[in-house]
């Protein structure tokens, strides 16, 4: 029994070190020397500080501010340690509810707007992280930013189109805006 005890043991202990920290500690380096930035979190660091991450969207509720895509994330929105869907499916009466309360939000939020709100400012994303959001959804907040802001609307589409990022290889996704990089503009407009 002794003779096959110890070396199941010895190769148990020495796989554990190998998988759990030779490993990690490779692939750590060369994502760190390869993707710098990716490895440290994709963070945006203003005056020193990180304020964000460029993979995790942001939670914007005042009018100033183009508002991204719903978090399905608990106990707080865009909470990354908890990243999941709502799994509600399309004929779910919580998921309706949940769609129509945003629209009253973002129709209160903006009384004067007459168009269909675009879909991905009332459903939250698979990971319910995403930082993006449509072209489409950035226009619909146009008036409402600028109107808050006092700046004329045409100037505020150009932002939008300055920090519009398009198909991944030409070929992969769709076009998106980068919410907390629009922002981040806007504020840079005002100071």
């Amino acid at each position: 029994m002794k003779n096959l005890l110890r070396p199941a043991i010895s190769l148990f202990v020495l796989l554990s070190i190998v998988t759990g920290v030779f490993y990690p500690l490779l692939v750590t380096g060369v994502a760190r020397v390869a993707f710098p930035a990716a490895a440290s979190g994709s963070l945006i660091v203003r005056e020193g500080k990180p304020i964000g991450s460029e993979l995790i969207g942001q939670n914007f509720t005042e009018p100033k501010y183009f508002w991204g895509r719903p978090s399905a994330t608990a106990p707080q929105p865009y909470n990354a340690a908890a990243s999941s869907g709502s799994n509600l499916g399309p004929l779910n009466p919580a998921l309706a509810a949940a769609v129509k309360a945003r629209i009253d939000a973002l129709r209160a939020a903006d009384p004067g707007n007459p168009r269909p709100v675009p879909i991905d400012l009332v459903t939250a994303s698979a990971s319910g992280l995403d930082p993006h959001i449509s072209p489409a959804a950035a226009d619909y907040q146009v008036e409402r930013v600028a109107r808050s802001r006092q700046l004329d609307p045409q100037a505020v589409r150009q932002l939008i189109s300055q920090h519009s990022e398009g198909l991944d290889l030409g070929v992969l996704g769709e076009p998106r805006v980068h919410v907390l990089r629009l922002n981040l503009a806007l504020d840079a407009i005002e100071r």
